[in-house]
């Protein structure tokens, strides 16, 4: 609204509507600027220690809107009297400044409410840390109970705080981190109940004490993975980059390479040498492994083979055509890209090969836990010896699997998940060692319930680890197969539903067989139409585009709910059913967003039919999100509710595929008719774009109304033009 008053035309002639529209426009802006501060007041009065940066920067904001509202105050202009008023159109330079005060406090606020939110998780942290290190040093089982139920409480709090700020990362690669330490806290939260008490009952038991403090020493760890990530810090001076992986690697290595058709001297011979070297070391992990099958092992070794004489053929083109750029040099230098980046794809695919088969083979291998039956049943009968055999076996499994995960990390294809790769891997390292210790315990003490339970708790955690790497290694081939490209970002969603102050409730809430069997036709229908706009959005030349870019990411959404139809996927319960639809609607009103300004590229004749539709698609995204925002209560009232954001969800995705094409042709005939698209104008170009930040998915808990606040600013910048 801003930039359309500051681009306004100064034209001679002014209409009465034109000075009206001019003045609500002000009013709006100034409206907004008030609800906005007032909400920053409120943080400022509670939080005494930025009470005055906040209130400064609130008196600047509310001073600017008032003088924009003065400036716009055109609708008398047309009466003699008030020629000596200044306004918009005599003193164009105030509504500049006042506009660029706005912005910088503005930001300010939002930078000040920032470091609040980060201080209340580390002050969040710091209490379950010290309720941690009471429960470490309990002798009796009251005192434990007391103190257990405190620690619960503090750890749902954590969750929410921690929860609501994994939604409002941008980068992926953080937003995977914080997911994977939060669910290590989920897990960990019941195994250190049983771990405890296992300690308790049997004092004197030295695996009983082991098993516990491998708890406590994980939930340490992973809070300080969440405050390093939230302050964006790393002790130490660790890196935050993992070694290169051999799909990052060759990317990098192929965009260096073609980059030489426009630039023969941006780069020397001796980096690409080093970037070729250092993903030929990495394919020492696959050809050094000893789960890696003969036939793979000799193809990466002539593919590494040949690649060195790739790259050597193509240094030697190179280098001549450096000295003499003659037509039959940059004929060979064009063959010399083309191989050697054939020979890396190839590579490539070899390696993908390799660990996707290796993954396969050892996750159907270890679905019937045979170990772990065992174990249970040896620990039972207090047979040592027995358990002692199984343990080994176990521990044989646990390094087949540690050396899967490091394997498909180098072929995972997408940061975030290269970043869950990592995740399962330690996952595996901790727990295996942890199975083995409670193993023991109950060997020790057969007779003893707690012992029992305690091993029960992590067994579960490592059958619900192998359960989500068949989950992973589907996402992997997906994103190797271009199904469904990079758009896979909501892998990890936050549980709000999972986190209260009864930890009984941390069981996920699954659909049943019946349920599954009533609402599979639904499921099935949502399955084949993302499989349709996966096949649209593959015809755009230009994958970068917003049209595609939310088409992908409402189809990859779409997917994970027929996935939760069959009781699989990552959507584990209804309420991330239920968010999931959410997020899903706001994916959806941004492409809404993106077709108002694909419009203005396109012909007057064909514009209002994409209006329309575009229209059509802002209406059943928000009947969508007001089904799935709608409370229900009770097993039938909760499936109808699954039964309407499925249903509603395929209907958006059924107008998608009907979008798509259309967009598509109307593309088509831009190009054809003008040989480039029209320039859309910049102000709408910075709507959009206002529009995309402004609809990110909505926080389930309002700590203290910083939610309300980022609300005001969305009003603030992205009011509707009537």
């Amino acid at each position: 609204q801003i930039t359309t008053l500051i681009n306004h035309k100064d034209k001679p002639k002014r209409s009465d509507k034109t000075l009206q529209a001019i003045q609500r426009v002000g009013q709006a802006v100034n409206l907004a600027v008030g609800r906005f501060v007032t909400v920053g007041e409120a943080i400022a009065n509670e939080n005494h220690e930025l009470k005055e940066e906040m209130s400064v920067a609130c008196v600047e904001a509310r001073r600017a809107g008032e003088t924009i509202a003065q400036l716009t105050d055109v609708a008398s202009l047309d009466h003699p009297e008030s020629d000596s008023h200044i306004t918009i159109f005599t003193d164009k330079t105030g509504v500049v400044k006042a506009a660029r005060l706005l912005l910088s406090s503005v930001t300010k606020v939002l930078v000040l409410a920032d470091r609040i939110v980060i201080k209340q998780i580390i002050t969040s942290r710091n209490k379950v840390l010290a309720t941690m290190e009471q429960l470490e040093k309990v002798s009796s089982f009251q005192e434990f109970v007391q103190i257990f139920s405190q620690f619960g409480n503090e750890m749902v709090e954590f969750a929410h705080l921690t929860g609501d700020r994994q939604n409002d990362l941008k980068d992926e690669k953080k937003k995977a981190r914080m997911a994977a330490s939060r669910a290590v806290l989920e897990k960990c939260t019941m195994m250190l109940l049983t771990a405890s008490k296992t300690c308790l009952r049997h004092p004197d038991c030295e695996s009983a004490r082991i098993n516990k403090d491998g708890v406590f020493h994980r939930m340490r760890l992973a809070l300080e993975q969440v405050i390093d990530i939230v302050t964006d810090s790393r002790p130490n001076g660790e890196n935050e980059m993992a070694p290169i992986s051999i799909y990052s690697g060759i990317k990098e290595f192929k965009n260096k390479v073609e980059g030489l058709r426009e630039n023969l001297y941006f780069l020397s011979k001796e980096n690409l040498s080093t970037m070729l070297e250092v993903i030929l070391e990495h394919t020492e992990d696959f050809t050094d492994s000893a789960y890696t099958s003969h036939e793979h092992r000799e193809h990466i070794l002539e593919l590494s083979k040949q690649a060195k004489m790739e790259l050597e053929q193509l240094v030697s083109v190179w280098m001549q055509a450096q000295n003499q750029k003659t037509k039959d040099l940059m004929e060979d230098l064009e063959v010399a890209i083309l191989k050697t980046c054939q020979c890396m794809n190839e590579l490539k695919r070899e390696v993908h090969s390799a660990a996707t088969s290796l993954a396969a083979d050892l996750l159907k291998y270890h679905t019937d836990h045979m170990v772990l039956k065992a174990l249970k049943i040896t620990g039972v009968e207090g047979n040592l010896e027995a358990v002692a055999e199984y343990t080994c076996k176990l521990s044989e499994q646990k390094d087949q699997l540690v050396e899967m995960c490091r394997l498909l990390r180098h072929v995972s294809g997408t940061e975030p998940l290269e970043i869950t790769c990592i995740h399962a891997e330690d996952t595996f390292q901790v727990t295996g060692p942890q199975i083995i210790s409670a193993a023991e315990t109950l060997a020790l003490h057969p007779s003893s319930k707690i012992a029992k339970e305690n091993l029960e708790v992590f067994c579960e955690a490592w059958e619900s680890q192998l359960s989500d790497m068949s989950l992973l290694l589907r996402e992997i081939n997906d994103v190797f197969e271009g199904r469904r490209g990079e758009k896979r970002v909501y892998l990890s969603l936050p549980r709000p539903g999972k986190h209260n102050a009864n930890l009984k409730a941390l069981k996920p809430v699954k659909l049943d067989t019946e349920e599954q069997a009533k609402i599979a036709k639904l499921g099935l229908e949502l399955h084949l139409l993302t499989s349709d706009v996966d096949s649209e959005t593959e015809k755009w030349e230009d994958q970068e585009n917003e049209v595609v870019q939310h088409g992908q990411g409402m189809s990859s959404m779409a997917y994970s709910m027929y996935l939760f139809t069959r009781g699989e996927g990552l959507l584990k319960t209804t309420q991330d059913l239920f968010h999931q639809a959410e997020i899903f609607a706001t994916e959806g009103t941004k492409l809404a967003s993106a077709l108002h300004a694909f419009s203005d590229q396109v012909h007057e004749d064909d514009k209002p039919l994409l209006l329309l539709e575009a229209e059509k698609l802002i209406s059943m995204c928000k009947q969508l999100q007001i089904t799935a925002k709608a409370s229900a209560q009770g097993k039938s009232a909760t499936f109808t509710k699954v039964d309407a954001c499925i249903l509603k969800t395929r209907n958006v995705m059924t107008l998608l595929c009907q979008l798509l094409p259309l967009c598509f042709k109307l593309l088509r005939k831009n190009k054809a008719g003008n040989g480039c698209l029209k320039p859309a104008p910049l102000w709408k170009e910075d709507r959009i774009r206002t529009g995309t930040n402004a609809h990110t998915p909505e926080r389930r808990v309002e700590t203290f109304g910083i939610k309300s606040l980022e609300n005001h600013v969305t009003n603030m910048t992205f009011l509707e033009s009537k």
